[in-house]
């Protein structure tokens, strides 16, 4: 796969529906760069890297979890620099970890198909929870160098520890999963449906990049939004 550019600041690492892979996104400032997700194992975070590299990109020196879901969040043990989530997403990383520890590799691996093809090759992308340096409650402004960015904790019909990242001036917002059902039947409240539309509704942005779908406009993300 191919990084794709967004604006001049901003680029996304496109998802893969066969192993679940969501979109990692990257923003590029005058002094650092970030990444949006850890990916779903090491192997996923090292090919982002290497289509960073292939572009002349720098690797992020910072990376921000959208929520705690594994295929955001299991590659994280690989990623350079430090990464930052909401306390929420921390906590269920924690009790996630522990739940690992007491199940084993093999009831992680039974929970869904895509998980089993993206940890085919155990010996060389092994399974290994690590959880975030840096946490924030309720929102964090971060600037990478001329690209201020916004982390905003939300409410979301996916999971309850959803954070959308705002890239400000390019009018660029990366929602995670925020936007969907709850796994494994992906079924949506159309409440918390209603009330993510409302917190879109009073963002700038023009571009919305969900993790497992091709980018939208603002209005196209609310009305699929107010759907439900």
């Amino acid at each position: 796969m191919e990084l794709v550019k967004v604006t001049e600041k901003v680029y996304y690492y496109p998802f893969e529906k066969e192993r679940d892979r969501p979109i990692l996104g990257y923003v590029k400032g005058e002094k650092d760069c970030l990444a949006i997700d850890a990916g779903h194992s090491r192997a996923h975070t090292l090919e982002f890297y290497a289509g960073l590299e292939k572009a002349g990109l720098p690797l992020p020196s910072v990376t921000v979890l959208t929520h705690w879901h594994w295929d955001h969040s299991f590659g994280m043990w690989a990623t350079n620099g430090k990464c930052i989530s909401n306390e929420a997403t921390m906590k269920h990383l924690m009790e996630f970890k522990k739940w690992y520890s007491e199940h084993g590799t093999e009831s992680f691996l039974s929970l869904d198909e895509c998980i089993r093809k993206e940890y085919s090759d155990l010996k060389n992308n092994p399974v290994i929870i690590t959880v975030p340096d840096i946490l924030f409650n309720d929102e964090m402004l971060l600037d990478v160098g001329n690209c201020p960015i916004r982390l905003l904790q939300t409410e979301s019909p996916h999971t309850d520890d959803s954070t959308l990242i705002l890239i400000e001036k390019e009018k660029v917002l990366f929602i995670g999963d925020a936007a969907g059902g709850v796994f494994p039947t992906w079924e949506k409240d159309p409440v918390l449906c209603n009330k993510l539309a409302d917190t879109l509704s009073e963002l700038d942005f023009e571009i919305c990049l969900e993790s497992h779908h091709f980018p939208q406009t603002k209005q196209e993300i609310i009305d699929d939004l107010r759907s439900v």
